[in-house]
């Protein structure tokens, strides 16, 4: 069975739908890729999958030693490269609890590592992954 089904919605936009739930996402080209840059682009989506795979692997082993990660947040800056117009670099800053212990502090780092779509990249996309605790 396919992960997702999607359709070109005209003017550079178009319409994905996770199969399995029916959620839908849009993207457009961004404005500087003669886009409306109104949604994700495509390159924001890797962005996005990348950070939220690494939290989604950091939330399964948090949950595996007791730790509760609800409200850690984070960014991803994207950097283009040209010719060819490909991502060259992400850098992602999680927001951590101060509290966290040592150990668990690199076991959650670790595993934000090993996601499966950081593994996944091509190597000549730099990953810049930051980890800072506060509170």
């Amino acid at each position: 069975m396919s992960t997702a089904t999607a359709r070109y919605a005209g003017h550079l936009r178009t319409e994905a739908t996770h199969v399995a739930s029916g959620n839908t996402i849009l993207t457009d080209a961004p404005v500087d890729n003669h886009g409306r840059g109104e949604a994700f682009s495509p390159t924001d989506l890797v962005s996005a999958a990348l950070g939220s795979c690494m939290m989604t692997i950091m939330g399964i082993v948090a949950e595996r030693h007791g730790v509760d990660l609800t409200g850690v947040s984070w960014d991803v800056t994207k950097h283009m490269l040209a010719d060819p117009r490909r991502i060259g670099q992400l850098d992602v800053t999680f927001r951590l609890p101060a509290s966290l212990p040592e150990k668990e502090r690199t076991i959650l780092e670790n595993a934000a590592r090993t996601c499966p779509v950081a593994l996944s990249l091509n190597p000549e996309i730099r990953q810049e992954v930051r980890f800072e605790y506060q509170g």
